[in-house]
């Protein structure tokens, strides 16, 4: 789309123009006695955006001044009056993950090592720079908590894992939805009963995983359609669900369907967006990964992620059956883990559970030239965003808290408490507190604007696409909904914050699109995002395009940023549809504020037919 031009307009010829017009302004207002004010709220031809006479928010005043005129003056070119409709057959586009792209570019992924489900955006020439359309006949999604058991069928008009996994409970076609008995590979009874299972191996108190909640944050590997962690979350316990877009390739597509945290992913050839020390607990059951590749790379992505401590649960047959091959396996398997230093914390039946040690005592026993080694002192084991996995163990350093669970508080208490971690982004316990107090004052104020159109259990799927520290989601901490935060490249450090507060993120970049399927989030929480994408020379209308994709209809995006955006912005509203409820409104300054910032409210409208596709 439209890329910006920083050499746009910044002759000596616009600099005399402007300061002309500065002063005829000037004059202007004090010949009027007022400010120049053009309007609390700006009123579109369709009428789409709310007047003075908003009973929700009532008027309010701005000024513009001459920064303001200059940002919209440089950065942004004159919004399009529509954008079109996608054809039909992208209804379920995922733009960096479209494996028709590889072809097209004529890319030669290994698939060996499953390079082919890794990330490919498409060039800026080459994006689809419409709206995706919803498929024939869908409906607003079932509610929370219904949609763990069941979905609209024609949401996600898919039953070929019904019958491919008909003997696993996977999931049922019932008529007009598709429901969800809680089966899978491994737990043909049940999730649930699964998980007290492992628990029971464990010893925990009560038979309960989350441990008197020490066991929080949890990576399912190969999770299926998510039913796993659909049932770890009654326990309080929050799984990053995490499958690839593969021959299964609508099992994501479901779990977020039925509002489970989840994501595309694939253990390839990166890393995963995630920092080192994020989990207490990874599972892999029947994912069909080979762990002995590539000299155990994978397994020591796993060891990255795990903190001090932290448990694998392995159920797989290799685990338990007794022919030729499933021994090799076993044995080569067992023997690397163990040179990994990691141990035998339990095995009954089909599953076995490994523990990561809590200190590098064990790594220094290891004869010279053992395999894996430990990683260079310079490797940051935090970088994660398009870095590749290396065959190493990451040791411990002197400054981390190696103690179990890396020093934290049991949930819910680690949420609102300032982690030991804060100290290496340079962040005091005094900020983090004052971080998440703002937070709860912005949320509260969110909550306030929209209370007259949403309804009970209206969001669940939740992303920040800003996320900080963590503040916008612990405001949420009542709510029945889970948070997908999202840091950005440049402040990518900050996420182990978010994961040791007991909540889950990735790092992406926004002038890519996200790894996600179209219409899998009920609102969106921009803060200062579009700014930040615009110093960097990217697209602010390629950005609402990505956004209105993965925006459920009926779903709302709170889109707060400085006033030049904010107008730009309000531009776009008739071009992507989003006119079915709008509201804007000028915060007051708290220690957060970046510049001047303005709050819009919008919702995107269920739509279908009458519109012209490209």
């Amino acid at each position: 789309m439209k890329q910006k031009n920083d050499q746009i307009h910044t002759t000596k010829l616009l600099t005399y123009v402007l300061i002309g017009l500065i002063a005829v302004l000037g004059l202007v207002c004090l010949y009027y006695g007022s400010s120049f004010a053009p309007g609390s709220r700006r009123s579109d031809d369709n009428g789409s955006l709310l007047d003075g006479s908003d009973p929700v928010l009532g008027g309010f005043s701005r000024h513009r001044d001459v920064v303001d005129l200059l940002d919209e003056q440089r950065y942004y070119p004159e919004a399009p009056k529509s954008i079109p409709i996608c054809d039909i057959k992208y209804s379920e586009l995922i733009p960096c993950l479209d494996r028709n792209l590889i072809y097209q570019l004529k890319l030669k992924p290994n698939l060996s090592v499953m390079e082919h489900y890794e990330r490919h955006c498409p060039p800026p020439e080459r994006r689809y720079n419409c709206l995706i359309p919803p498929p024939k006949g869908y409906k607003i999604s079932i509610r929370w908590p219904a949609s763990r058991d069941e979905v609209w069928k024609a949401n996600i008009p898919h039953t070929h894992l019904a019958e491919e996994k008909s003997d696993q409970h996977w999931m049922i076609v019932d008529g007009e939805k598709i429901k969800f008995p809680g089966g899978g590979t491994h737990f043909h009874d049940g999730a649930d009963k699964y998980i007290v299972g492992l628990a029971q191996m464990l010893k925990f108190p009560g038979d309960k995983l989350h441990n008197g909640g020490h066991i929080r944050n949890v990576l399912d590997v190969g999770c299926g359609v998510a039913s796993f962690g659909a049932y770890l979350l009654p326990l309080d316990i929050i799984a990053m669900s995490l499958a690839p877009n593969d021959v299964h390739e609508n099992q994501i597509q479901f779990a977020l369907e039925r509002g489970i945290p989840s994501t595309l992913g694939v253990l390839g050839t990166k890393r995963l967006p995630y920092p080192s020390r994020s989990f207490e607990l990874a599972h892999c059951s029947r994912c069909r990964i080979d762990w002995l590749q590539r000299d155990g790379i994978l397994l020591l992505e796993l060891d990255r992620l795990l903190r001090p401590g932290g448990y694998f649960a392995y159920s797989s047959p290799e685990a338990y059956e007794q022919d030729p091959e499933n021994r090799k396996i076993w044995n080569a398997m067992y023997g690397l883990l163990k040179r990994m230093c990691w141990k035998v914390a339990a095995k009954r039946g089909q599953t076995v559970i490994w523990s990561k040690p809590l200190s590098n005592s064990c790594y220094l026993k290891r004869d010279p030239g053992t395999r894996p080694p430990l990683c260079n002192s310079d490797d940051d084991p935090d970088a994660s965003w398009n870095v590749s996995m290396k065959a190493c163990i990451t040791p411990y350093s002197a400054k981390m808290h190696k103690e179990r669970w890396s020093g934290l508080l049991p949930w819910p208490q680690r949420l609102t408490a300032p982690p030991p971690r804060l100290e290496e982004i340079g962040v005091s316990a005094e900020e983090f507190h004052e971080d998440t107090r703002i937070w709860h004052s912005r949320v509260i104020g969110y909550w306030k604007q929209m209370k007259s159109v949403i309804e009970k259990n209206s969001f669940r799927n939740i992303m920040d696409m800003n996320s900080n520290l963590g503040g916008f989601a612990a405001a949420l901490k009542d709510k029945d909904v889970w948070v997908m935060n999202v840091a950005s490249v440049k402040m990518s450090a900050r996420l182990k914050i978010i994961y040791d507060r007991g909540l889950i993120g990735t790092v992406h970049d926004w002038c890519e699109a996200f790894s996600t399927y179209p219409r899998t989030y009920d609102l969106l929480h921009a803060w200062a995002v579009f700014s930040e994408i615009e110093e960097r020379g990217c697209s602010a209308e390629d950005l609402l395009i990505e956004m209105d994709r993965i925006l459920r209809p009926g779903g709302f995006v709170i889109i707060r940023d400085k006033n030049s955006v904010i107008n730009h912005i309000q531009k776009f509203i008739p071009a992507l549809r989003w006119d079915g409820w709008l509201s804007e409104v000028e915060p007051g300054t708290d220690a957060l504020s970046v510049d001047k910032e303005r709050v819009l409210i919008a919702r995107k409208k269920l739509w279908s037919d009458g519109f012209m596709t490209m």
